[in-house]
């Protein structure tokens, strides 16, 4: 308890830090313009509690990232619904419409309470796919959503390639003991990897993309790593095969995945082909959060923040 004259009992008030000046002032945090665009999450794969938890813990960094975002989730396989607030798994296109109907009724409350309104600009929402890499067909599928909603929308790019993805799957092969946490310390890890498969989805331009991230993962653990088609039979084994011969003994499958684009089983079957252990998705990994809003930023021509730590 508190009086308005300072806590009670001699309690301490916690003060807030001076700011600091000079050259090594911390910039002060961006915050989302009222009336900005509302960042839509396309979440594809099979509606789940799981891909919800994700999404939201995905959403939860990216407010973090820039406070007042209004942040939602659309499925790819969702419901069709008039109202959104009632549907557990939202379809893309209904939740794309909702947003535009609730632009509208603000605009129209302000011009009924005597304010002028000046006609709205910008779209009423930026759809970021919850891809790592380019998918033909996940993202035909996405700008069909956008085409049957009401809405006037961006689509913004993938996540992928970036060097925090490469920092991402260098921490899940870490936590999986595939791979040295640190580059830097001496010493082992008797279960390191000396070849690493990066698994994707989304056929050959898929496996190009992914290429380039792992590029960044070699260089951060110096052992090689190529990019394989999960979803292309043959690809991982194909892979296996050619990093075996190459030299290494010891391989590990990195999924270069966020989890809910992936068919179940999709996984266990390329690990069995490779003859291989594995690490976990990236998931809801910070950076996957924080490249969402540098993706939302992007395509409303806002320069990008997210950088490799």
């Amino acid at each position: 308890m508190s009086t308005p004259t300072g806590p009670e009992n001699g309690l301490p008030v916690r003060m807030p830090r001076p700011r600091q000046t000079g050259r090594h002032r911390r910039p002060e945090p961006a915050v989302a313009p009222e009336g900005a665009p509302a960042l839509v999450l396309a979440v594809p794969g099979a509606p789940s509690a799981a891909a919800r938890s994700l999404a939201e813990e995905i959403l939860s960094i990216g407010r973090s990232e820039l406070p007042g975002l209004d942040a939602r989730i659309g499925f790819l396989e969702g419901e069709v619904t008039q109202d959104t607030l009632v549907a557990e798994f939202p379809a893309l296109s209904s939740v794309l419409t909702s947003v535009a109907t609730e632009r509208a009724a603000r605009a129209e409350f302000a011009r009924a309470a005597g304010h002028e309104v000046p006609p709205a600009t910008g779209p009423d929402a930026v759809v970021v796919p919850l891809l790592a890499g380019p998918d033909a067909d996940l993202l035909r599928r996405i700008r069909q959503a956008l085409m049957d909603s009401s809405a006037a929308v961006e689509l913004a790019e993938v996540l992928g390639p970036h060097p925090l993805l490469a920092e991402g799957l260098h921490v899940r092969l870490s936590e999986a003991g595939l791979a040295r946490a640190d580059r830097a310390r001496l010493f082992t890890v008797a279960t390191a990897a000396d070849g690493i498969i990066l698994a994707t989805t989304g056929g050959e331009d898929a496996v190009q993309a992914a290429g380039i991230t792992g590029m960044l993962l070699a260089a951060r653990l110096a052992v090689p790593v190529m990019a394989a088609a999960l979803d292309q039979e043959g690809s991982v084994a194909s892979v296996a095969q050619q990093l075996r011969e190459a030299g290494s003994v010891q391989l590990a499958l990195a999924p270069y995945l966020i989890g809910p684009e992936a068919a179940e089983g999709l996984l266990d079957t390329a690990c069995k082909e490779a003859d291989c252990a594995t690490a976990e998705v990236l998931g809801a990994y910070p950076a996957i959060g924080k490249l969402a809003v540098a993706q939302y930023g992007a395509a409303l021509g806002i320069p990008q923040t997210a950088q490799a730590r």
